[in-house]
């Protein structure tokens, strides 16, 4: 006579062996998960405050036209970030006139280039005096 409840002796500590594997798994994505998400908010918050500094830079620069470009390139420091203010004077003649272009560019940056820390922003305007 055969015993049929040796057949099956042992099922449970495989499935519960499986099911501990596969949770630890999932666990180990949350956590990953999780990290990147907080990276990705981080860098966001600091391209904002660098945009923002680059935008501070190209206030300066336009407030410095006045009559000339102001000493190019130009480095000024806001916060944590290196602000590099260019400008660009072209004139043109147009009929008894002469009509000046100011094409002032501002990068804002912190880090260094290729770490994940680091972030630029850059923005310019063109000025007709």
């Amino acid at each position: 006579m055969m015993q049929p409840h040796k057949i099956q002796r042992g099922f449970a500590i495989i499935a519960a062996i499986f099911l501990l594997v596969v949770l630890a798994a999932l666990g180990a994505f949350m956590v990953t998960f999780s990290n990147t998400q907080h990276l990705t908010s981080a860098q966001d918050v600091q391209g904002s405050r660098a945009y923002w500094a680059a935008r501070a830079g190209l206030d300066w620069g336009i407030a410095g036209t006045t009559a000339t470009c102001p000493a190019s390139p130009t480095t000024l420091s806001v916060n944590s970030f290196s602000v590099v203010v260019t400008c660009e004077l072209k004139t043109y003649p147009e009929a008894s006139t002469t009509i000046s272009i100011y094409n002032v560019t501002s990068v804002a940056s912190t880090g260094s280039v290729g770490s994940l820390s680091f972030i630029e922003r850059s923005v310019s305007a063109s000025i007709e005096k």
